[in-house]
């Protein structure tokens, strides 16, 4: 008994090229390679070629070992009781190399051709998928052919009963079957097997459940079998690829599903076109380029100004002259019943009597207002008249200001490719709507904000020189003056804003930079003032004139560099953060002086003045729930 890897029935197996055994010239007498014979006298029987795989261990056999049958272990087909022969030597595959099984098994009194096959593929169990780099085979059997690359595949299978190939005629000889002839480089030995049974119109049936696969014949009439496949994506979104996908799918049956979760795509469809699914993934799921996008933003702005001279606007451009006692207006209020008054006879008596009414006038007098006041009775009121004026006011001038800012802003951000991005850096200012109060409306305020910034929004495409296309929008929203306005009969004063803003669309080089100007305002204000007649005399004119001049001038310059974001650009950072321990508690160790602290301090000792050195802890107890 012997413990091998591979339980294989084979009968009449000798390939003496590959170990260098001296035979002599009697044929062996071989049958089908991986088949369990049934040969009866009267009738033949099917033949049934199976390949099993096992994991035991093999027990080395010694070099002065006689020829000995093959056992057939209990999981093996087992072959009935007929007399088989099997070759005086078996040959032993060396670990380099994989050998062929020898040509199509003649009848007993035929001689045996020497094998021609050799498989070039390294060691003979190989991981399933790997790509071996010769395949080739030399006027080999078909049989043998699919009994080699399974083997090597890894795939346990079994020849359905429907094939002919390398079973028994009833003139009890071997029927024919197709010799192969095949070299091939760089391949996987389950793609040989597969492009092999294709050319020969067989397929492969897998079983998930006994995990032996049946070798039968393709049924011209029936529709190309539904592979389902689970393609995990590495860059590109779920969604996108879906779509992408369901463009190649010609089958209706096929379809696409995409999990976001996990970003793979569940591809159900034929064989070919999961070939071309796989190519088009391949293509498209790459990994996005980066770019880096370095921008120096400069706001530069200047304000002079001079005024000299006198200024007598305000007494001569409106001067308000008013004549008159004043604006008398009053009111009277009249009290029913009057009130009680005491009359004194001559006889000293005195009377009480209430009135039925009483009344009683209060006049009010603005002096100095302008208008006239007459009273019937007296005549003006007051009497006396008042002349008014604003007076003279005169502003005297000489002065010369100047101010400068320059504003200068650095940002930096990487993004995708034909992503958008944006950078805004300033303030948010408050803007106060009032609504006026109305018959259905009670009014009130309300509080909004406005950027006061300034805003840099690029979308970076990179073509294929590594030329990048970008699409520019900065703008720049300054605070103005503010401006009077009139709501519902009441003067406001609302805000004005600054705002310059452009959008260009260009195409650089990567790591070159490029410059945006022409957002510039320039204002210039001159303003005089002159009295007439009086401001033409020579020398003493400088009194009753005034010259001003103002310039306002603001230049914003974008300096913008896309720069292609290479694999060599990443540096790892090596950190330790994952496997520091959590601290067991929340503590203070920062030194405090005595001034600094809230308890109580030993004043008595020379230094009180010195950093104390006590740490304050957490007591996590004191939240910790507590035990039931």
């Amino acid at each position: 008994m012997k413990t091998i890897t591979k339980i294989q029935i084979v009968i009449g197996l000798c390939v003496s090229s590959l170990i260098g055994c001296s035979q002599e010239k009697q044929p062996p007498q071989t049958t089908e390679v991986h088949k369990t014979q049934t040969q009866a006298v009267t009738q033949p029987a099917p033949t049934v070629s199976t390949t099993l795989l096992a994991q035991a261990q093999p027990t080395p056999a010694p070099a002065e070992s006689a020829p000995a049958a093959t056992e057939t272990p209990p999981t093996a087909t087992e072959t009935p009781a007929a007399t088989t022969e099997t070759s005086q030597a078996a040959t032993q595959t060396p670990p380099g190399a994989v050998a062929a099984p020898p040509a199509e098994a003649q009848p007993a009194k035929t001689e045996a051709a020497p094998p021609k096959a050799a498989v070039e593929t390294g060691a003979p169990h190989v991981e399933r998928g790997e790509v071996l780099p010769l395949i080739q085979y030399d006027e080999v059997a078909l049989t043998t052919v699919i009994e080699s690359l399974a083997r090597q595949a890894g795939i346990n299978y079994i020849l359905d009963y429907k094939v002919p190939y390398g079973q028994i005629g009833p003139d009890g000889k071997p029927l024919p079957q197709p010799i192969v002839t095949i070299r091939w480089e760089n391949i996987t030995a389950e793609a040989a097997l597969l492009a092999v049974l294709n050319n020969y119109d067989l397929q492969l049936v897998e079983d998930p459940k006994t995990k032996v696969a049946r070798i039968t014949r393709k049924d011209p009439a029936a529709p190309d079998p539904l592979v389902t496949k689970i393609i995990q994506l590495k860059f590109a979104s779920v969604s996108n690829m879906a779509a992408a996908v369901n463009a190649v799918l010609t089958d209706k049956r096929s379809k696409v599903l995409p999990d976001t979760r996990t970003s793979q795509l569940i591809v159900v469809a034929t064989e070919r076109e999961q070939f071309a699914v796989q190519e088009l993934i391949d293509k498209l799921d790459t990994q996005t380029r980066q770019v880096l996008i370095e921008g120096r933003i400069m706001e530069v702005s200047l304000n002079p100004k001079t005024k000299k001279g006198v200024d007598w606007s305000a007494t001569l451009e409106k001067q308000n002259v008013s004549f008159g006692n004043g604006i008398t207006t009053g009111t009277t209020e009249t009290e029913i019943p009057g009130a009680s008054q005491v009359i004194t006879l001559p006889s000293k008596r005195q009377i009480t009597t209430a009135p039925r009414y009483t009344e009683t006038t209060v006049l009010e007098t603005v002096l100095g207002s302008g208008g006239l006041s007459l009273n019937t009775y007296k005549g003006l009121t007051p009497n006396i008249g008042f002349l008014n004026a604003d007076g003279l006011n005169a502003v005297l001038s000489f002065l010369n200001t100047y101010a400068e800012s320059r504003v200068l802003s650095a940002p930096r951000t990487v993004t995708l490719d034909n992503e958008p991005t944006f950078i805004e850096v300033g303030q948010m200012y408050p803007v106060i709507n009032i609504s006026p109060q109305s018959q259905m409306y009670a009014g009130g305020s309300q509080i909004n904000y406005t950027n006061l910034t300034l805003r840099l929004e690029v979308t970076p495409s990179i073509s294929a020189n590594d030329y990048v296309n970008l699409k520019v929008k900065p703008s720049v929203v300054r605070l103005g003056p503010k401006i009077s306005s009139m709501v519902a009969g009441y003067a406001n004063e609302v805000d004005s804003f600054y705002k310059r803003e452009m959008e260009t669309r260009v195409l650089i080089p990567s790591g070159n930079t490029l410059v945006l100007g022409g957002l510039v305002q320039d204002e210039i204000n001159d303003a005089a003032t002159k009295v007439p007649v009086l401001g033409d005399i020579p020398v003493l004119g400088y009194a009753f004139r005034s010259k001003s001049r103002e310039r306002g001038k603001m230049n914003l310059m974008i300096f913008i560099t896309p720069t292609i974001v290479r694999d060599e650009d990443f540096q790892p950072t090596k950190t330790e953060f994952l496997k520091t321990p959590l601290p067991s508690g929340d503590a203070l160790d920062e030194d405090w002086s005595a001034l600094d602290t809230t308890e109580p301090v030993d004043w008595s000792k020379p230094e009180p003045l010195k950093a104390s050195k006590r740490k304050y802890e957490f007591d996590e107890s004191l939240v910790a729930p507590k035990a039931q």
